[in-house]
């Protein structure tokens, strides 16, 4: 994200327990990311692993389809490793990606029965180690799916955290290591679903809704040309 902080004023301490606290009770009139609707029907951190994935490059919509589909097949890494690439391609398919994601799927299934006994790691370095987990869907495994603290970044998370005049990074990874300095650890757990779900609902990347804003009083709106 190329922006200009000349004159931009920065969010402080305060404006961040007040905008979290404002999105919590703004959370139930918009439409949950899948990823959170996966944890909220089961904790399976497997099952959160796999809907991760399936969300990279792919709308909330298709994913969540494609995830109901893939589980109703298997929903272990035993169940997975026994389905063909080409049975997981069908289920998955149209998800951005899908024929590599099938073979990722199916190598993390075997992996994951080899070397840890059927478990997901709950630990970020051991989830890097499998193929095609980042550090965004190794952070909402560990939380989502164990209750451990981390700080899950998107672009989403990144873009918002930014706008506001919270962090003054140029990429999502450079945002985790300052949130992680930053951002009070007890909101370290929901500051993704949080601005994610605000992300896609209203503050979104190209002309952001601030004229139905619920925090607009405390955004900076750094890198905004233009909004509704």
């Amino acid at each position: 994200m190329a922006i200009s902080w000349i004159g931009a004023r920065t969010m402080t301490q305060k404006e961040i327990h007040h905008a979290i606290r404002i999105l919590r009770r703004q959370m139930p009139k918009w439409r949950t990311p899948v990823v959170g609707v996966v944890a909220e029907s089961s904790q399976d951190p497997f099952q959160i692993l796999i809907s991760c994935i399936l969300s990279l490059r792919t709308q909330d919509a298709t994913t969540e389809q494609a995830s109901r589909r893939l589980f109703a097949l298997a929903d272990t890494p035993t169940g997975m490793s026994k389905l063909s690439t080409k049975k997981i391609e069908k289920a998955i398919f149209p998800v951005g990606f899908y024929r590599t994601k099938a073979r990722n799927i199916r190598e993390i299934s075997r992996v994951l029965i080899k070397d840890y006994s059927g478990r997901v790691p709950d630990e970020i370095d051991e989830l890097l180690k499998l193929k095609g987990v980042g550090r965004k869907t190794a952070n909402l495994v560990v939380t989502l799916g164990y209750c451990k603290p981390g700080i899950c970044v998107d672009t989403h998370v990144h873009r918002i955290s930014n706008r506001w005049g919270y962090v003054r990074t140029r990429n999502p990874k450079e945002t985790e290591v300052a949130l992680r300095t930053k951002l009070p650890r007890q909101y370290w757990m929901e500051y993704n679903d949080l601005l994610v779900t605000f992300g896609q609902n209203v503050c979104r990347p190209i002309s952001p809704i601030c004229s139905q804003c619920p925090v607009e009083r405390y955004c900076n709106r750094v890198g905004v040309t233009s909004h509704r």
